[in-house]
């Protein structure tokens, strides 16, 4: 019986699905299948994929939807308890599995669980250690850049990296699956949300271990195709997720946060491309569904906040550390 659904969205990931498959099927001890959902890649993916490996399950969409529809639609067809993401540009750990699940399965409200995210061609350095969200608006992942050897205690994170991570099937039903009309960048956070919003956990685990080539897919770190959604996904999370009355609360900290941004990237010369996403996030604020206020589940939302306040806290320390 399969217990866990590895769902890998791909689009032109040739280069990268041999380390990524070849490592994946090294995993012992629970049973799972590969679901390989393709965006209508151009490169060979596909014919090396069915070739190398029959026994992945191949999903071919008819053009490019994006990560959210990808994994949606992996989602959907998944046979396991538990839905395992993984981008196509990694290699995991021979336990990376097993530890995953026994770390959803300690607790019933864990929704999802994230992996230790390293650097693929910098091995001494953490990509991700889970996602955290500040008072500022900013999503940033927790470690990244920081020696690997940091990170050794399981526990809380705002949300997991859906590059690498566990979750609760059963959970999609309540909350939803990953919003498409974000994409891509930022859905994972805002899954999370949600999960937080119903009284769920995130966790990190940091005995997964998963090694990282990061923006295999776009490219690079810092491009138009990027700064753009993740300008414009940065408003939709915002609004979909936060009450209004927490929103103003918040509302001094947005603003400087979204200020700061700006600054960001007029400096490094993209700034019309950011105003540009932001606008179109703001113009487009219907095409999101905003989650209704629940009085009853004020204790959740308190908890985000409280969350928020200190994933700022810890934001602002390391960047004067470093």
């Amino acid at each position: 019986m399969v217990t866990c659904s590895i769902v890998i969205p791909n689009y032109n990931g040739e280069p990268f699905l041999e380390k990524c498959l070849r490592s994946l099927y090294k995993q012992q001890g629970i049973e799972f299948e590969v679901i390989l959902i393709d965006n209508a890649s151009t490169d060979h993916s596909l014919d090396f994929v069915r070739e190398a490996y029959p026994e992945v399950r191949v999903i071919q969409l008819e053009r490019n939807y994006g990560f959210s529809r990808a994994v949606n639609e992996g989602i959907l067809r998944a046979c396991g308890q538990f839905v395992v993401l993984l981008n196509n540009d990694t290699e995991v750990e021979e336990d990376w599995l097993a530890s995953l699940y026994r770390h959803i399965n300690s607790n019933e409200l864990i929704f999802s669980v994230s992996s230790k995210m390293i650097r693929m061609n910098q091995r001494n350095m953490i990509d991700d250690a889970g996602d955290e969200l500040t008072v500022f608006g900013w999503a940033f992942k927790r470690g990244d850049g920081e020696p690997a050897s940091d990170y050794r205690e399981g526990g809380s994170v705002f949300s997991s990296c859906a590059g690498a991570a566990i979750y609760r099937k059963a959970v999609f039903d309540e909350i939803g699956l990953f919003d498409e009309q974000f994409f891509a960048y930022l859905e994972d956070v805002d899954i999370g949300y949600r999960a937080r919003l119903f009284g769920y956990k995130n966790e990190y685990c940091p005995d997964a271990v998963v090694y990282h080539v990061g923006s295999g897919t776009s490219g690079s770190k810092y491009n138009e195709f990027k700064i753009k959604l993740s300008a414009r996904n940065n408003v939709y999370l915002l609004y979909k997720n936060m009450p209004f009355i927490q929103m103003l609360i918040n509302l001094p900290f947005l603003v400087v946060g979204y200020l700061v941004k700006y600054v960001f990237f007029l400096r490094a010369g993209w700034s019309k491309v950011y105003l540009s996403g932001f606008y179109e996030g703001i113009t487009h604020l219907n095409l999101v569904q905003r989650q209704k206020f629940r009085y009853k589940a004020w204790p959740h939302y308190w908890n985000i906040q409280r969350m928020l306040v200190s994933s700022t806290v810890r934001y602002i320390k390391n960047r004067m550390i470093r």
